[in-house]
């Protein structure tokens, strides 16, 4: 005796909604760029006093384990992992370093609306700390007379989608804020501190 279809896929239905409920961990890689403001420069004079900044290919790594599922909204933990690999500033004097990489790591509890749905958006907010690796190069060539090494306290706040396209995977798209120390670059923007924000989209893998 055949097994009715409708039969067949109530149970396709639910073994896939008892693996989603069982997956309580996620790894997630997501690829982007981080935008910074632009800032003025006080105490040296040229003909454009702004410190100019590039927008940085940045990779993000982030483990996630899920807290909390109520259905309608969940809690995860995760610990995002960002990477700005080659970020370019530019000033017309030859003060600042070439370029420079940061990496921010910052544990963080974010909140998803309907975490077992196919479209669920969410928030996130955090703290950690992030490291600024000046490049020894000045920008127009010769030695950087600054530090090569900067750490600094990181907030992180963001906020995205995650599209289920298969029981273990999803799309995600984000906005993160990494509002961080400012790098050392030689010039004075009477800014100690800066908003790196990152705009990025990857792949989700849950277990």
């Amino acid at each position: 005796m055949r097994t009715p279809f409708s039969v067949k896929v109530l149970t396709l239905v639910i073994i896939l909604a008892s693996s989603v409920a069982a997956q309580k961990s996620e790894l997630s890689v997501i690829v982007g760029r981080t935008f910074i403001s632009d800032k003025g420069v006080t105490g040296i004079v040229s003909a454009d006093n702004i410190l100019h900044s590039g927008k940085g290919l940045t990779l993000e790594a982030d483990y996630g384990r899920r807290l909390i599922n109520l259905g309608i909204a969940g809690l995860t933990f995760e610990v995002p992992l960002a990477v700005n690999f080659n970020e370019k500033p530019h000033f017309d004097v030859n003060l600042v370093p070439k370029d420079y990489r940061s990496f921010f790591v910052t544990p963080s509890v974010r909140a998803n609306l309907f975490p077992g749905a196919g479209l669920s958006p969410w928030v996130s907010a955090g703290g950690g700390f992030g490291y600024f690796m000046e490049n020894s190069t000045l920008e127009f060539g010769g030695a950087n007379p600054g530090k090569t090494g900067t750490t600094s306290g990181v907030f992180q706040v963001g906020g995205g989608i995650d599209a289920r396209v298969w029981h273990i995977f999803s799309v995600r798209g984000e906005v993160r804020d990494f509002f961080s120390g400012a790098p050392q670059l030689n010039v004075n923007t009477g800014k100690t501190r800066q908003h790196n924000l990152f705009v990025g989209g990857g792949i989700v893998w849950h277990f």
